[in-house]
């Protein structure tokens, strides 16, 4: 395994974590009495493989339903000493509400301290309000951290890049979980800003949200031939030093085993890298023609600003990956997501946008004529039954 340093945690980092949302029982908290044995024996195989390949930075979250009191039932016979372990908490407007779910947390772990608390899905200036303000979430989150509960504070988001800059801007916080990858890298700056300010950058789900690459299309897997699509985000994602580690979202403990020929390929990356993306640059612009291509998200508005919060730009971002990379099935599962995510996917479908003038909030993109009919036909083309968050499941 390979590490870097964690930012101004000092902490050696894998280059991988264990994610813990997908080995878990439910996503609704559950009595331990109610976990099947084999649910429980596959977690504990999958942090047990996890450390042999040294993996040793455990994820999860309050969010996770039961993935804290099941980890709490293996992380106090581990050496404490050889594992990083995080949770994250949704910060609230009252922050008593925020303590009483981190005791919950700590209580189920069944640790004395964790080593990272994340205040969890900054994604509106709304909850950086309740994280930032006095008195507030974060105050709390201090308070822990004084008693020696937690060692180090940071935040995950999937909100928009500029309030991810604004949460960094107030160097309150030692590290961040964002996404980035890419099919998805708008969240560049973000990272800058982490860099400047000296956190530790982990990288949500580059596997899942990076285009379902467990399970890639035919036209995926040709275009990154010779490597598959999961070992190259990975290397994209880690040939960049500013990024520390990515998130294995592990259901068993065998999902560890491609991500793992990653390792071997770093020292090679400015290799290995330029010819596969110059083969998805190219595959792209062959689909999708190369003015759409260079300057298809010049100008659009925030969803906030377009009738009916028709989310645009992630709609047309969603059209390019099934047409350019032949990524169907992740499209239509984020597409009809909207509408019924709230802030972790804001904004909705096109499904009414042959009714809706679309003319002023477009009136700064070059292909303003051709975006509704586009619309239109993305929401024939991926449109479906409504999809919820696994954390709604």
């Amino acid at each position: 395994m390979l590490y870097r340093r964690f930012g101004r945690t000092g902490l050696a980092m894998p280059v991988f974590s264990c994610g813990g949302m997908r080995y878990q029982h439910k996503w609704q908290d559950t009595p331990l009495d109610q976990i099947p044995s084999d649910n429980q024996e596959n977690l504990e195989a999958t942090i047990r493989r996890s450390l042999e390949v040294g993996i040793n930075h455990i994820e999860t979250a309050r969010g996770y339903g039961s993935s804290e009191l099941q980890l709490g039932q293996i992380l106090p016979k581990l050496p404490r000493d050889q594992i990083i372990v995080q949770t994250k908490v949704s910060p609230t407007a009252d922050p008593r509400d925020f303590e009483q779910k981190l005791e919950q947390s700590l209580a189920y772990l069944n640790l004395d301290y964790i080593d990272l608390l994340g205040l969890h899905g900054i994604n509106t200036p709304e909850l950086l309000g309740y994280s930032l303000r006095s008195g507030g979430c974060l105050d709390v989150a201090r308070r822990f951290q004084a008693w020696g509960r937690v060692r180090f504070v940071g935040f995950s988001t999937h909100g928009p890049t500029e309030v991810i800059v604004r949460a960094i801007a107030s160097d309150q916080f030692d590290y961040v979980n964002l996404h980035w990858y890419y099919i998805n890298q708008v969240n560049w700056p973000a990272i800058e800003a982490a860099h400047r300010h000296d956190m530790g950058v982990f990288i949500i789900s580059p596997s899942d949200k990076g285009g379902m690459l467990y399970s890639p299309p035919p036209r995926l897997v040709e275009l990154c031939h010779p490597l598959s699509p999961m070992v190259f985000n990975n290397l994209f994602c880690l040939s960049h030093p500013q990024v520390h580690t990515l998130s294995i979202g592990a259901a068993r403990p065998s999902d560890f085993d491609e991500h793992l020929k990653t390792l071997e390929l770093l020292d090679r990356a400015d290799e290995v890298l330029p010819p596969i993306l110059h083969q998805l640059e190219q595959g792209a612009i062959a689909a999708l023609g190369e003015d759409w291509y260079k300057t298809w998200d010049v100008g659009l508005p925030n969803h906030q600003d377009v009738p009916n919060q028709v989310n645009i730009r992630s709609i047309l971002w969603l059209r390019n990956l099934a047409i350019a990379f032949g990524l169907t099935e992740f499209a239509k599962t984020r597409y009809n997501m909207l509408g019924g995510a709230s802030h972790w996917f804001p904004g909705n479908k096109a499904d009414e946008v042959q009714s809706l003038d679309l003319r002023d909030c477009l009136r700064h993109s070059p292909h303003a004529d051709q975006i509704p009919r586009l619309l239109a036909e993305t929401h024939e083309l991926l449109g479906g039954a409504a999809v919820k968050r696994l954390s709604q499941s």
